[in-house]
């Protein structure tokens, strides 16, 4: 696990000195910039980008891909693209490649390969001029697409085949582009091999460019490039063993290998109905090598609408990567794998959460290589992407859900006859089940760029803490927030936007209150056209549904009240009493605590404290009066109570994520009910919730407010105990920060920053906790603040969910397994708010 900051040494000596010159931070001095001479030095001397890579797993990696956009470098394309850039791994110079990731023609990043150790992590450092030191580089990947030239058309020989013409005379051509002529068919003798191919060092693939669509392989005996001397001589050879290997499987009527089609319930229709392809190599380098196709005007399911597929490969892999755009939505849409007799199916693990990986396979004699020879292929997707896995007669099938409108997963084949090959059924479940977790599991990232080192001071100021929240906020209005309404789409979750607690909760609350500092018309609009956008002119809620009982629910009902305030517009009260009753509906613990949700039955978890509380405290404040108002106060309280009763760990002053009172769920221990671990973002909404819900609760209240006030100074005096002490954050799992594959999480050290500095604003803390404050926020700035090329910025690692239960056990490697994400409204919305305490606190405010 990384210990320290991989920043260049001036850099850290240029920081480390601003930070000392502001540890007596004041409001006096707090506005002061830092010293711009020593900062300029630090920056001059850094290189493009510092990286620190983590393995995750306790197995090593080898051809680990690492790709870094110009964007996130803050190069505009031309510079890349004419800087020579290069890197090195631990001092190391190593091979590189610029590439078109998004296959729109021109390069937009750089790639490389990487060792990394069982967890353990290397230093990455990428700048100009370093490809020149760069070792040389074999050639471990291939795109290409070759068809005849100088020949002519005329009748096919074989009056039985599909396609009426073959191609006669001629030699073969290598060409970046093809949009095959309306002759060409199956058999037409057109296209070398009868399509595109990629390949790797491991395995090669082609994809029939015709009808039938079908995804064959080359099973390889040689490390070495091969497509290049296939089927010069035409379509028989490569079906007969040579030095370098075969045409290894019958595609027959199927999609072969991770071909894609469309289910209609009972077989697989190929993408076999359409007005033409055009093939595109879009990458064939030494790293890193991709294909693109674009089917054009596919009828199917009584639509017309375009795919486009992007393949790609990189070295030591057998993987290929699989990215489908279609033009329009379309349910169903299917890949599988070609099913032969007397081979076995095998499918990976189910019961774990949505977004990581699984697999379904077949293994078995199915070689076209020999009777006895093995081969087994397989399909890598997450979870949350298979609507169904079934069967026809010709194919293994796994119905996707493409999400709109794209959808992407991997395919793979491993023959017995590669060097080294795998060759018993338990050795290709163990690749596989490895290969998933590499996939679920992405190596930890710290990033340092020059070009936002250039615009970080610490010890952070008033005016720039402000700043820096109004550049998120804005960066992400150009992205996507206002997205999230209720005919939009949610971005992270790839789907409809639903009366979520985060994107029409959370996050336009955080803009309100950026309005209410910073105000302008861009902030304001947030909170009508998004939470708004979900309220009908009769008050009713739209993708709501009392009757789930989830406290998720609630919380945008903060949003609602304000808007209320704002309008006085009697729909917004009738949705907030709709939310009102919900709460006087929903199940509750033995104690009272709220259940988390429905689903969820007898479990109290720390997210649900934030969701409701806070609502429950200001409906009461603005709506309620005498012994009924009294009592919603009284229930807030005692959430708390319970919830610090039931959750909070005497030992260490953390709070573990979720209690089941029946001790029932896989996840909670049989004698206590707790979950295992102390989640960084669990213990944050709580955090958030007791600092918010003072807010409602009028100051004559004191006993009331005693139990929550003495709970922010406990949660401070512990917290701090486990505050990085190299960068100012926290960690996924709080006390464990040397384990593999934990990492710093924005997100909660967002939510305990806007913690101290709310509760230092409000008087709930002593001047104490100030430097522990500036020190967290100090670190949220330096840590996973990137700023992009167009100075645009970003918030990194985020934890993008965790929860329990539904294949979510709550053991450490679940908590590891969850994607991380940039600029998440989980994480954005809490940096926001943070950024305007602080403002607050060092203003002197």
């Amino acid at each position: 696990m990384l210990k320290n900051r991989l920043l260049p040494g001036a850099a850290i000596a240029a920081l480390a000195t601003l930070a000392a010159c502001g540890q007596e931070s004041t409001p006096e001095t707090a506005n002061q910039k830092p010293d711009p001479q020593s900062n300029q030095t630090a920056r001059a001397q850094a290189p493009l980008a510092d990286v620190a890579l983590s393995n995750p797993s306790d197995h090593a990696r080898q051809d680990q891909p690492y790709y870094i956009s110009f964007y996130d470098l803050g190069l505009d394309q031309k510079t890349a693209v004419n800087s020579n850039l290069g890197a090195t791994v631990n001092g190391a110079p190593v091979a590189t490649q610029l590439i078109d990731r998004d296959g729109d023609g021109k390069e937009d990043g750089l790639f490389t390969l990487l060792d990394l150790p069982a967890g353990g992590d290397v230093q990455l450092i990428i700048d100009r001029d370093l490809a020149s030191d760069a070792p040389t580089s074999e050639k471990r990947t291939q795109a290409e697409i070759a068809h005849k030239t100088g020949g002519e058309w005329q009748p096919h020989s074989d009056e039985n085949r599909e396609g009426k013409y073959e191609y006669v005379g001629g030699e073969f051509e290598n060409v970046e582009i093809l949009t095959p002529p309306d002759e060409h068919s199956d058999h037409s003798y057109y296209i070398r091999y009868e399509g595109p191919g990629i390949e790797s060092d491991k395995v090669g693939y082609r994809i029939y460019l015709d009808w039938r669509n079908g995804f064959d392989i080359f099973g390889k005996k040689t490390e070495d490039m091969v497509l290049q001397d296939v089927g010069l001589d035409g379509y028989d050879s490569y079906h007969e063993m040579a030095d370098w290997g075969m045409d290894i499987l019958k595609v027959g009527d199927a999609l072969g290998v991770g071909g894609y089609g469309y289910w209609d319930g009972e077989k697989v229709i190929r993408v076999s109905d359409l007005d033409g392809w055009e093939a595109r190599v879009l990458d064939d380098g030494d790293l890193y090598s991709a294909l693109g196709i674009t089917y054009k005007d596919w009828e199917v399911n009584d639509q017309t609408l375009d795919l486009t597929a992007q393949l790609s490969m990189t070295g030591g892999s057998r993987l290929v990567h699989v990215d489908l755009q279609l033009s329009e939505p379309l349910e169903n849409l299917t890949t599988g794998l070609v099913k032969h007799p007397g081979t076995e199916f095998i499918e990976g693990e189910v019961d774990i959460t949505g977004k990581a990986y699984t697999y379904v396979a077949s293994w078995g004699k199915q070689s076209l290589s020999g009777e006895d020879d093995l081969l087994g292929m397989a399909l890598l997707f997450r979870k949350s992407d298979r609507e169904e896995q079934t069967e026809d007669e010709h194919n293994y099938v796994t119905v996707l859900d493409s999400a709109g409108e794209d959808v992407d997963y991997y395919f793979l084949a491993a023959w017995d006859g590669e060097p080294n090959g795998i060759t018993t059924k338990e050795a290709f479940i163990e690749y596989l089940e490895t290969e998933a977790e590499n996939l679920t599991l992405a190596p930890r990232e710290r990033l340092e760029t020059a070009h936002s080192l250039a615009q970080k001071d610490l010890p952070v100021s008033a005016e720039d803490a402000l700043d820096w929240s109004k550049r998120l906020a804005d960066s992400e209005l150009d992205r996507k927030t206002l997205l999230y309404h209720v005919d939009g789409w949610d971005t992270n979750r790839e789907r409809p936007p639903k009366f979520e607690y985060d994107i029409i909760g959370l996050l336009p609350m955080a803009y309100d209150e950026l309005n209410e500092v910073a105000p302008a018309d861009r902030y304001a609009q947030v909170l009508p056209k998004v939470t708004g956008s979900f309220i009908g002119e009769d008050g009713d809620i739209a993708r709501y549904k009392m009757s789930n009982f989830s406290v998720d629910n609630v919380k945008p009902g903060v949003g609602v009240l304000r808007l209320w305030e704002d309008t006085k517009e009697e729909r917004y009260k009738t949705a907030a009493e709709t939310l009102r009753e919900h709460l006087e509906k929903h199940p509750r613990t033995s104690d009272g605590a709220f259940w988390h949700k429905k689903r969820y039955p007898w479990q109290l978890w720390l997210d649900g404290v934030y969701m409701a509380m806070p609502y429950l405290a200001h409906y009461a404040l603005l709506f309620e009066e005498g012994e009924q108002q009294q009592h919603s106060w009284e229930e807030v309280v005692k959430e708390f109570e319970v919830t610090r009763e039931q959750l909070r760990d005497p030992e260490t002053g953390l709070y573990y994520h979720a209690w089941d009172e029946k001790k029932q769920q896989d996840w909670a221990d049989p004698e206590t009910g707790l979950s295992e671990h102390f989640w960084g973002r669990g213990f944050g909404w709580l955090a958030m919730a007791v600092v918010d819900v003072l807010d409602f609760i009028p100051e004559e209240e004191t006993e009331l407010r005693k139990p929550l006030i003495d709970m922010i100074e406990e949660i401070a005096a512990d917290l701090k105990n486990y505050q990085d002490p190299e960068t100012g954050t926290w960690w996924q799992i709080m006390d464990r920060p040397d384990a593999i594959g934990n990492y710093r999480e924005s997100s909660a050290s967002s939510m305990f920053t806007y913690f101290y500095a709310k509760a230092l604003n409000e008087g709930y803390l002593d001047e104490s906790y100030r430097e522990v404050a500036q020190k967290a926020y100090d670190g949220l700035i330096n840590e996973f603040m990137l700023v992009h090329t167009d100075d645009s910025v970003s918030l990194t690692n985020i934890c993008l969910v965790a929860g329990l239960g539904f294949g979510r056990d709550g053991s450490y490697h679940y908590y590891m397994s969850e994607p991380v994400y940039e600029n998440d409204p989980k994480g954005t919305g809490p940096f926001i708010l943070a950024g305007i305490e602080m403002h607050k606190l060092l203003k002197g405010e």
